[in-house]
């Protein structure tokens, strides 16, 4: 089984709107994201990205993960590589 996990838009059935509250605003992006990152729905949309929409997307994520996660984060929930960068506390 893979690392990755798409629970929430399972789970989830409450309200999907933006501009509610924040804590529905929060919930519908994940929701969101979620659906958005479905193996069929990204096979079919990427192919007809263009370029710069593809640049931008990529931009926007990159951005996003550097301003908002440390290098830990950003290894262990990202790049699910926690056990490359786990500190060692023996030393």
């Amino acid at each position: 089984m893979g690392n990755h996990k798409h629970n929430f838009v399972e789970e989830y059935d409450d309200m999907v709107a933006f501009g509610f509250s924040r804590e529905v605003d929060e919930k519908s992006l994940m929701y969101y994201l979620q659906k958005f990152s479905d193996d069929d729905l990204v096979k079919a949309l990427v192919p007809r990205l263009s370029d710069e929409e593809i640049n931008a997307c990529f931009a926007l994520v990159s951005d996003l993960m550097r301003k908002h996660l440390n290098d830990e984060e950003y290894h262990r929930l990202f790049l699910k590589d926690e056990h490359l960068h786990r500190h060692d506390d023996s030393k």
